[in-house]
């Protein structure tokens, strides 16, 4: 069963021992991240600080921070299935007679299931505040030292797009600048950006209406940031994901809907062409983000429940709860590359990648070149073009085992033949690239080389024991407790 809102999630991880209450006074400054932290990094549980220092509303952080709590958090046995659903999704094609027809109507049922569901009322409206209130008061963290201030690190952030009208949910970091405002974090790749630059340039308006959702059910929480194509509505794949529409409700002072059964929403508007500085933020790559300009974020209302939960993240060096939402990303998306790459057999993307500096590929391969025409596909794939470093292999090594990967990559490349450069765009946030938003990428063909390719020497087969002499050798071995 899907979890209706983020303390269902909560009381579930908790039965299973997933949840570790702190009752202790913590502070959001630096104190939460460092527990936080320490925790992910150790295997620990989700964390719920009941009594953040100066605050009266508790804190939840990790709870999506291991495989198994991203499992928990679709309510399915394995990611596998989620794989598998949306495979059965893309693979429906226009069926023939009326027995296909027939076959067909429990998925197109399942998916005219998952629209959005508006609803009068919810509970992120049960209190409603357009005077007196202030974003001081919730315990949003300052996580690092040089970081600029508290950042507001796991929002929903609703906008339209000015042409169609259709509805896009983001998830971008905001930072605290007082009261009333924040940074918008729009990185220029981003759907979001490009909403305020098409509003910009149209010169019609003066400000873009936004509204901010903290804290809804995972899978909703999760949708946010999904590498969807635009036209996608990120709340109809949230539906699919959980099985179950999820209930929208109009917002108070702007035209948006957010989810129901968020824990607070933030309704307000970005002024068009209204820039501050925003930044340093200690980012998902370990390294400090820089300051920049950005737009900037005026909240009208605060809407809520009556004992609302904080939900937030943190980012850094890796591993962190990002990189488990990353890697459920790369197991529940592998369906929708292979619908565009067919010829991919495995995908991995390692913690130390930090999603957009490594991916390793294992492909069938099937003619010369070919794992170069996968290089170039992968980065003309949506978020994928970020990509610095590809490696493809062959689809006998286990993309999930870097020793093997770096044993016949190593093995397999001659660098000046294998390894080709190319120029595009850079994730915003790469530090290194030589200029912002574009730098070089570079891709490793470690590949078995073939005659048609020019390699004319033997290729040597890789070590491997007889069968018969491991089956003679199994029981002498465990006779002698070795292996």
């Amino acid at each position: 069963m899907p979890h209706a809102d983020l303390r269902s999630f909560l009381d579930a991880l908790e039965k299973a021992g997933e949840l570790k209450r702190v009752s202790d006074p913590v502070d959001p400054e630096l104190e939460i991240t460092e527990i936080a932290d320490r925790s992910v990094k150790s295997g620990g549980p989700a964390l719920l600080f009941e009594n953040p220092k100066g605050f009266n509303m508790p804190v939840a952080i990790n709870t999506m921070a291991s495989m198994e709590r991203m499992r928990m958090a679709f309510g399915v046995d394995s990611l596998d299935s989620i794989a598998e659903k949306i495979a059965e999704l893309i693979e429906l094609k226009t069926p023939q007679g009326l027995v296909g027809k027939l076959k067909m109507l429990p998925k197109l049922a399942e998916l005219g299931g998952s629209f959005p569901k508006i609803v009068s009322k919810g509970p992120c409206q049960e209190v409603v505040e357009t005077e007196d209130f202030s974003l001081l008061d919730l315990p949003v963290l300052k996580c690092w030292p040089q970081d600029a201030g508290r950042f507001i690190t796991l929002p929903l952030v609703f906008s339209k797009n000015p042409t169609s009208g259709k509805r896009n949910c983001g998830m971008y970091r905001m930072q605290v600048y007082d009261e009333r405002t924040t940074g918008m974090h729009w990185q220029t790749h981003k759907q979001g950006a490009e909403h305020y630059r098409r509003r910009l340039a149209a010169g019609e308006e003066t400000r873009m209406e936004v509204a901010v959702a903290i804290g809804a059910d995972p899978a909703t929480m999760f949708s946010a940031i999904l590498p969807l194509p635009p036209d996608i509505d990120e709340m109809l794949f949230a539906g699919f994901l959980r099985g179950k529409p999820v209930e929208m409700v109009q917002c108070k002072t702007v035209d948006l809907q957010v989810p129901a059964n968020a824990e607070i929403v933030l309704e307000g508007y970005v002024t068009l062409g209204e820039l501050r500085t925003e930044g340093p933020f200690g980012d998902h790559t370990g390294f400090y983000s820089l300051e920049d300009d950005y737009p900037v974020f005026h909240v009208t209302a605060m809407t809520r429940r009556r004992d609302p939960i904080y939900a937030t993240t943190i980012v850094g060096p890796p591993p962190m709860e990002d990189y488990y939402m990353g890697k459920t990303i790369e197991r529940v998306f592998l369906p929708l590359m292979r619908l565009q790459i067919p010829e991919v057999v495995d995908m991995a993307m390692p913690a130390e990648g930090i999603f957009h500096n490594l991916m390793l590929i294992s492909i069938k391969k099937s003619y010369p070149g070919h794992a170069r025409k996968i290089m170039s596909a992968i980065w003309g794939l949506g978020q994928a073009m970020f990509t610095k470093c590809i490696v493809v292999v062959d689809d006998d090594v286990d993309v999930h085992n870097y020793s093997e990967v770096a044993w016949k990559a190593l093995n397999n490349i001659d660098p000046e033949r294998d390894i080709q450069f190319t120029m595009g765009p850079i994730d915003s946030l790469d530090h290194s690239s030589r200029l912002a938003n574009y730098g070089s990428k570079m891709g490793v063909d470690a590949t078995r080389k073939w005659p048609e390719e020019g390699f004319t020497r033997p290729w040597p087969d890789v070590l491997e024991m007889d069968a018969d002499v491991k089956a003679r050798v199994d029981g002498l071995c465990r006779k002698l407790g070795i292996g």
